[in-house]
């Protein structure tokens, strides 16, 4: 049992290892850095164990839905704490914690901000540990559990695009207006959703993902070069496959996603935001939930897939996924199904 209270050095610690732990995908270190900063102007975020948390108490998801490129987009401090009260009052009981949904360079950090407002405890949890393409993925396996109810609370834009919004409804459902509704507010809202037990989340998610996010940005921010990459992949027990040029690069934005391939050193990796496959001469190296990540082989600047360009010289880092803090939702064959149709490669067979 602890409580760490967050400074600057954690706070760029986080942002950095959540990008390699975003695995591609995640958000924008620029982002990530932003909000942290954010949440520390405002007070001293503290994050503090599961283990505090009786087994009944009410654990809640906080994230972002929506484009945060979008031009309309309009978030302010108060959007995020007012959409954790109106999930209260829906529960019609206190939240006892927060979390965000996945480890990534702007997604780490969700939930600091919120707990500084509202004072409601920012748990050191995720989840899941690495970044995932699907909003199922980061659900907590609640796809599995029979008449489950998924409550969410949105919030965002000005004006005319103003919009405060709460859903009641299957997993499916309710995402799918919480994403309309982004749309609606100009582009972004800051969501509370999905409230489980703290007995629940520990069995299903990933407890100590923000920590371990914090010690792999520390072992990369630690070095430099090569030597930064080489602490990344001892810390989180990976290794280097690959460095050399983006001799090839394909992307399409489709459905909200990017979707295409990347060629470095004679590999090729297939992407759905994050990084799925990495093969070379028809031989499988790794496969989603295996992280599969590329950083800059000078800077070591974690590189993600939105990012990529032909001449870049990258590094390739592959960490089992039995080394990595995983949701069960990493091992339920329905959710991983939709990948073999999206990259038109073999997944499952790889995993099960």
């Amino acid at each position: 049992m602890a409580r760490i209270p967050l400074d600057e050095n954690m706070m760029e610690s986080a942002v950095y290892g959540g990008a390699v732990l975003g695995g591609g995908g995640g958000g924008w270190i620029e982002e990530g850095l932003q909000i942290g900063r954010l949440a520390l102007e405002l007070g001293q975020p503290e994050l503090r164990t599961i283990d505090e948390f009786a087994d009944n108490d009410t654990l809640v998801t906080v994230s972002l839905v929506g484009a945060p490129g979008a031009k309309d987009k309009y978030l302010k401090p108060i959007h995020y704490s007012k959409a954790l009260d109106m999930l209260a009052g829906l529960l019609g009981k206190p939240i006892s914690a927060i979390h965000t949904n996945e480890n990534g360079a702007g997604t780490t950090v969700n939930g600091w901000l919120q707990s500084v407002i509202t004072g409601i405890p920012l748990v050191d949890f995720a989840c899941n540990g690495r970044a995932h393409p699907t909003g199922t993925m980061g659900a907590l396996n609640l796809t599995e559990v029979e008449d489950y109810v998924s409550h969410q609370t949105a919030i965002g834009g000005k004006g005319d695009n103003y919009l405060e919004f709460s859903v009641s409804g299957s997993l499916g459902k309710a995402a799918s207006m919480v994403r309309k509704a982004s749309v609606e507010a100009g582009g972004l809202v800051a969501v509370a959703r999905n409230p489980v037990t703290a007995a629940y989340a520990k069995q299903n998610g990933a407890p100590g993902a923000i920590s371990q996010a914090i010690e792999v940005g520390r072992a990369l921010l630690g070095a430099k070069g090569e030597a930064a990459i080489e602490a990344v992949v001892a810390k989180l027990g990976g290794r280097i496959v690959a460095a050399g040029e983006v001799t090839d690069f394909q992307i399409e934005t489709t459905g909200g996603f990017d979707v295409g391939t990347v060629q470095i050193d004679g590999f090729e990796m297939t992407f759905w935001n994050e990084y799925m496959t990495l093969e070379k001469d028809g031989e499988r190296f790794a496969t989603f939930p295996d992280l599969i990540m590329t950083l800059d082989a000078k800077t070591a600047r974690p590189v993600v897939t939105a990012a990529l360009e032909k001449g870049q010289q990258l590094a390739v880092i592959v960490v089992p996924k039995e080394k990595l803090l995983l949701s069960t939702t990493m091992r339920n064959k329905k959710l991983m199904l939709p990948v073999e149709d999206i990259i038109k490669k073999p997944v499952l067979d790889y995993l099960f």
